[in-house]
């Protein structure tokens, strides 16, 4: 099982220069536009406020300031993300269309049923991999079989549930767009606990209960289920003060004002005898999250859909709860450090074996593809990267991205369903209240960014929603607002390119140096060195609020 990096355990043993790498490449844009010869000033890119924007609590990483200047130590001035400014156009040359087409059609995931991964994993491990050398895999074995039925869950070829259930979402601003790179997916599973009845049995209407719940804490709103008899868990879950027929969840978590929640089956016992712990805007512990990114592949009628081979397998376990006082005291002390020593990097315990802890109750393991193009452990400073967004910044929830953007009950199958069974085609662009004013969350991001990703190198988007005056249009803002799509998808024609840059990342194993996929260098919208003290150009930090 993931377990926490302890005393006893091997550490990786890492450079200083590494240490960094939490800083994600998108950090170093420069979202200054100016002019090459005179050094004027033309426009202000505000990508930041994506990530770093006022947080809502347990998240006490307030830190929308960071949309106004660049604060890195002095040691991660120099942008150590140099595939950013490689020209992969040479090495995309030498790809041909069929070969990149029939390279992401084969799965190096599985097999004939059998998980290619796990199989080797459960095997004799290579040394390199093995890295306590007691000749066993400590880590996280993929067991998802990504076989769905039309609820979303996961069976294995023989039927059973693995646990696992995938979830429509709102992919999050920028890089995650697929006309930016990659197709993706998540699965949710919750511990055995939440998936039976007080005697251990496995019960589906218990777990669906309990996967309602954590919906409604994280999301915090109200979450229509099928109909239930409350008397037969003991539990009212439509908080009418009576058990009854509930048809939904209802969100009313205030434990001062004596407005509490609770899980149902084995959980609730759990939750009582304080084993299990219930928070709004927190999972409980044990839970998992898969997250698979994907090359982009296109159906018959042209429609975005995952490729069979995979980039990265990316896995996430919560295995220490902290409550809201820790999480709060954690977080000043990091404040309190960064400003008495202000070029001290981060510390981030774990291995490859085991994972990366977050410091916040996660610990994450990824894997991805080796040089033949099968999946192999994330070294420590590959998995690094992940560590930054999941852990320091103000747009999460308890760590996570995808499940507080889950989809609703007005969509296919209430929202679980797998992206292999449904698209996002004809998702509405959600609401969202910008300094007192509504608009479309992915219309914003281009009003506030001016362009499709925080690199500034998507033509295609700029092109489909910018006039020449860079004035959003209209037209491409109102099909905006009927559908995502029309901004998530690409063409063929550039899906095509960046699946071949991304293939020259996998046959160089560069992912050190930057596994983001662009065509050309990015030395004028990138930067290679940061001033000290550098400010971005932006005058007034912008907060966004869901509507719901």
């Amino acid at each position: 099982m993931v377990g926490v990096a302890s005393a006893s355990e091997p550490r990786v043993q890492v450079p200083v220069q590494v240490l960094g790498r939490y800083i994600p490449p998108q950090c170093y844009t420069k979202t200054e536009e100016v002019k090459v010869k005179t050094g004027q000033s033309v426009r202000v890119h505000n990508p930041c406020f994506a990530c770093h924007t006022k947080s809502l609590a347990p998240n006490f990483k307030d830190d929308a300031v960071l949309q106004l200047a660049y604060s890195f130590p002095s040691s991660m001035l120099r942008n150590p993300w140099s595939n950013l400014f490689k020209d992969f156009r040479p090495d995309i040359a030498k790809i041909s269309d069929q070969q990149i087409e029939r390279y992401i059609a084969q799965s190096n995931y599985q097999s004939q049923g059998k998980l290619l991964l796990s199989t080797k994993l459960a095997s004799n491990i290579p040394k390199a991999w093995d890295i306590n050398q007691d000749g066993h895999w400590n880590g996280y074995v993929p067991d998802a079989y990504f076989r769905f039925d039309n609820q979303g869950f996961d069976h294995a070829p023989n039927g059973q549930l693995t646990g696992w259930r995938a979830f429509g979402y709102r992919p999050f601003m920028g890089a995650f767009w697929p006309t930016n790179g990659s197709t993706d997916d998540t699965l949710i599973r919750l511990s055995k606990p939440f998936q039976t009845n007080e005697k251990g049995q496995f019960s589906l209407a218990i777990y669906k209960l309990n996967l309602a719940i954590v919906e409604a804490l994280i999301q915090r709103r109200d979450v229509p289920i099928s109909p239930v008899d409350e008397t037969l868990y003991g539990v009212d879950l439509n908080r009418n003060g009576k058990l009854d027929i509930a048809d939904k969840v209802v969100y009313r978590w205030a434990p001062l004002k004596g407005q509490n929640m609770s899980y149902v089956g084995q959980a609730k016992a759990l939750q009582q005898s304080g084993r299990v712990h219930l928070a709004a805007g927190l999972y409980p512990e044990g839970t998992e999250f898969l997250h698979t990114v994907r090359y982009i592949s296109f159906d018959t009628k042209g429609n975005v859909v995952l490729s069979p081979r995979m980039k990265e397998v990316r896995y996430a376990r919560k295995v220490a709860w902290n409550t809201y006082f820790q999480l709060r005291n954690a977080a000043m002390s990091e404040v309190k450090e960064a400003d008495d020593f202000p070029e001290r990097l981060r510390r981030v315990q774990g291995n490859e074996e085991t994972g990366l802890y977050n410091g916040q109750g996660w610990v994450y393991q990824g894997f991805i593809e080796d040089k033949q193009g099968a999946l192999r452990p994330q070294t420590y400073q590959e998995t690094l990267s992940c560590i930054g967004c999941h852990s320091g910044i103000g747009a999460t929830t308890d760590s996570s991205f995808a499940f507080p953007r889950k989809l609703g009950e007005t969509h296919f199958q209430q929202g679980w369903f797998h992206a292999s069974q449904h698209s996002l085609k004809g998702v509405e662009d959600r609401l969202v209240e910008v300094n007192g004013k509504q608009i479309g969350e992915f219309a914003n991001y281009l009003l506030q960014n001016h362009s499709g990703n925080e690199f500034r190198d998507n033509n295609e988007v700029e092109a489909k929603f910018f006039d020449k005056n860079g004035q959003l249009k209209p037209q491409a803002k109102k099909h905006l607002e009927k559908d995502i799509t029309y901004l998530l998808w690409p063409s063929q024609q550039r899906a095509m390119q960046l699946n071949k840059a991304y293939k020259v990342i996998v046959d160089e194993q560069s992912f050190a140096k930057g596994r983001d996929a662009h065509i050309e260098p990015l030395n004028n919208v990138v930067y290679d060195f940061v001033e000290a003290g550098k400010t971005t150009g932006v005058k007034k930090s912008v907060t966004v609020k869901p509507i719901r």
